[in-house]
């Protein structure tokens, strides 16, 4: 249809990224075109409208200028005059990916999109609206117009609001830490296979067929914000990013622990981007965190008369902490050695401190089989025993073990050579191949940039020209290992951790990028105020997705110097509303997780999600690898906690009140499977009893549990003195990981521009059928305070 003359040549069409599109349809054909961001190449893609068992997607291989393009489209309308032609249906901004349920299949599409930052060039975007457009023609429409079970599982999916904290980029792959996509660059189809991309089993049959990500983007959910402040005359660009995985995912009480595969609950990466905000930067800095549910076989009764309720253990599924051990493999894979695990559950109090004997039993096996190499680092560190007297202490204290783990694992920095005039519109692609960037130089220490600070200039910006020219050489350094953090939630005192570990690691990224002579930067800094608002916006975050309600931020509500009667009240509503989220909105939002995620898949014949019976044996279970040619294997189904319901489905909005609508959570609670129930005297054991009787548990040598000479209590920590860390005094000396020569050019005052922080848009879901209050169901909805 288009001549010769109109298509591009290919060199352009496979450095094209496709950011726009336009869909059309006629009787027989959804045509669908994708354009660049300046819209000059122009691809075409076509979906088969007719009743298929499996999608059907043709992917034009022709590359059309503008006004090939408008040709192209001219004449298909032609080509389709006896039935109509072809007409527009709307814009988006990509695929998110096709899902299925009993009759035909459905494109899900962004329709609306935000700018939320950018890494260096690569501009990030928020969904904000987002379409699902049924791709059945009007003959094969009218067979399962009336299907009740269609209809109930379209709005089952609808109350997963993808409009609320998903982000993607189109050409930098935001699904992976900037160090692993400057020293082990990957593109195209192995980015879908990321932890972190929520659409991948959504996005898996369009991939298949065409064996290209061009017209699909991939969805991360979690968090993301950015800002600039000035230091010492410079601008410098901070980016907090907080990644949830995709694996075991879902609700507070529906998703604990771990499971077969070593998956864990709430299992979330956080990144600290740093690197001074010019057109080019040549340095930049990251750091990675983690948190995630302790790694057992354990649950809570989701009983709507307990907002506490009690934690059962299931250890008889996992005598060897194979699971547990499979999850610690997993984490060395992912970021290597060491492991440090940070584990803030309280030690006297009964519900939680089975958890935390049984947490540490399973350390000490596994180190006792691991290699000096593989042996894992923990402290266990009582946060709410320890906060009793004045809360603020406790920060003074994670952040003397911050810096001590932050010496074990250090941090990103590494410099990279601006782009050439052929590569601008693609960088950083040149730091593919950095020519600093070589992870197997792994005895760079710290010291070796620190003591760098006088050759490479280390003056103020208005002291250096902006130019293209690389500042002289200093070596890189590479994180290895990671921090892992975690509470019962790991929502509310795991975010005062990581907090604290975000402090200790900006001090000595601002001290590599040479904008401060000390890497240590004290919780009375003003960075550190503007740092506490970042986590904190991250924790409520990350808690109303997991929990329902925004985090308890008593520690850093103390510290800022708020009443503690305002304290209380607004913990104590943050507790009633994560209550009522948790008992009447939770089963939907887990259910919705199901689909999206493709651990449930509807299937003709078999029993509806809404049928399944709970046990635990199916919460464990996750979606299948996918292998071989089968281009949609099916998976078992992570449903399982959803409980009987014959009564329909009512509200089909993204709200989350109205996803809270649906009869699956008529009967919520769980049927208990009498295996997997400990009996209720070893729940009320006293302190220092035996968890089960039933684990074998080898005696664990003195030799392989590295224990601090000293230590008040000699199990609680196999890295650091806990005398030390209880000592009140914070020297220096103790704390810094690099020893810097003072430098006469720079101010040592530390000046961050004044920056008013955003205010949370507060949307206020629908009053339907439930008669109560606005302003409780806004307060239930975004997670903000009650009072207004």
């Amino acid at each position: 249809m288009a001549t010769a003359s109109a298509a591009a040549k290919p060199q352009e069409a496979e450095a094209a990224c496709l950011q726009s599109f336009e869909l059309y349809e006629s009787e027989s054909t959804f045509y669908i075109f994708g354009t660049n961001s300046d819209k000059t190449l122009w691809r075409l893609l076509k979906i088969n409208r007719s009743e298929t068992p499996e999608l059907d997607i043709d992917e034009c291989s022709t590359v059309y200028t503008k006004t090939g393009y408008q040709e192209l489209l001219k004449g298909l309308d032609e080509d389709h005059r006896p039935t109509g032609g072809v007409k527009f249906v709307t814009k988006f901004y990509g695929i998110i990916g096709f899902v299925k349920f009993l009759g035909p299949f459905y494109m899900l599409i962004i329709t609306e999109q935000r700018k939320i930052g950018e890494i260096f060039d690569h501009p990030v975007y928020q969904v904000t609206k987002t379409s699902m457009v049924e791709l059945a023609n009007s003959k094969s429409r009218s067979s399962f117009l009336s299907s009740k079970d269609e209809n109930r599982y379209k709005k089952i999916l609808n109350t997963l609001d993808l409009r609320k904290d998903f982000f993607f980029c189109y050409s930098y792959p935001i699904m992976r830490s900037l160090q692993k996509n400057l020293t082990d660059p990957q593109e195209g189809w192995s980015l879908y296979e990321s932890t972190f991309v929520w659409n991948e089993f959504l996005t898996r049959r369009i991939r298949n067929c065409l064996r290209s990500t061009l017209w699909t983007v991939a969805l991360v959910y979690g968090f993301f914000k950015q800002d600039k402040f000035a230091i010492s005359g410079k601008d410098i660009m901070f980016t907090l990013i907080a990644r949830r995985s995709r694996h075991y995912a879902g609700t507070r009480y529906l998703k604990r622990g771990v499971n077969k595969k070593g998956r864990v609950a709430n299992d979330v990466e956080t990144e600290q981007i740093v690197y001074e905000a010019v057109t080019r930067p040549t340095e930049v800095s990251s750091v990675v965190q983690n948190r995630g549910s302790i790694p057992l076989f354990w649950s809570q009764d989701t009983s709507k008369l307990h907002i506490k309720p009690d934690i059962t253990l299931h250890d008889e599924k996992d005598k060897n902490y194979e699971a547990t051990k499979l999850h610690f493999e997993n984490l060395r894979k992912r970021y290597g050695n060491p492991i440090i695990i940070l584990n803030l559950i309280k030690t006297r109090e009964r519900r939680e401190s089975i958890l935390r004997r049984e947490f540490d039993k399973a350390i000490r096996i596994i180190n006792e089989f691991d290699s000096e190499e593989n042996r894992l680092r923990f402290l266990h560190w009582d946060l709410h025993k320890n906060s009793q007297g004045k809360p603020t202490n406790v920060l003074d204290v994670l952040l003397k073990v911050a810096f001590r783990a932050l010496r074990l694992t250090e941090f990103f920095y590494c410099q990279v050579a601006p782009p050439s005039e052929s590569e601008t519109a693609h960088w950083p692609a040149l730091f593919h191949d950095p020519y600093c960037c070589d992870e197997s130089n792994s005895d760079i220490s710290q010291e070796d940039i620190s003591g760098s600070s006088d050759s490479s200039g280390n003056g103020t910006a208005e002291d250096k020209p902006e130019t293209n020219e690389l500042p002289q050489l200093k070596p890189p350094i590479f994180q290895k290992g990671v921090l892992r953090t975690n509470c019962i939630d790991c929502l509310d005192r795991t975010n005062v951790a990581q907090y604290a570990y975000g402090l200790a690691a900006l001090g000595h990224q601002l001290h590599a990028l040479g904008c401060v002579e000390s890497p240590e930067l004290g919780l009375g800094a003003p960075l550190a105020h503007y740092l506490m608002h970042f986590y904190e916006r991250m924790g409520d975050t990350l808690a109303v997705q997991y929990s329902g309600s925004a985090a308890h931020n008593k520690i850093f509500s103390a510290k800022r110097g708020h009443l503690k009667l305002f304290i209380r009240s607004q913990e104590f509503f943050r507790t009633l509303q994560r209550h009522y989220s948790n008992a009447c909105i939770d089963a939907n939002k887990q259910a919705a997780i199901n689909l999206f995620l493709g651990y449930f898949q509807p299937e003709q014949g078999n029993p509806a999600l809404w049928e399944l019976e709970s046990s635990s044996e199916e919460h464990n279970n996750e979606p299948l690898d996918h292998t071989g040619d089968n281009p949609i294997p099916k998976v078992k189904s992570e449903g399982s906690l959803l409980c009987v319901s014959n009564a329909s489905i009512s509200g089909g909005s993204n709200e989350l009140l109205n996803g809270a609508q649906p009869d699956v959570i008529n009967e919520l609670q769980p049927s208990k499977v009498e295996s997997d129930l400990v009996d209720e005297n070893e729940i009320s054991q006293p302190f220092g009893s035996e968890v089960s009787n039933s684990r074998y548990t080898p005696t664990v040598s003195d030799n392989h549990i590295h224990h601090v000479p000293g230590s008040q209590l000699s199990g609680d920590s196999n890295f650091l003195d806990l005398e030390w860390l209880s000592n009140s005094g914070n020297s220096s000396d103790e704390r810094s990981i690099a020893i810097s020569s003072p430098d006469a050019h720079r101010s040592t005052e530390n000046v961050v521009s004044a920056i008013i922080p955003e205010t949370m848009e507060n949307q206020v879901a629908e009053v339907q059928g439930q008669k109560l209050p606005e302003h409780f169901v806004q307060w239930v909805n975004d997670g903000d305070t009650f009072w207004f």
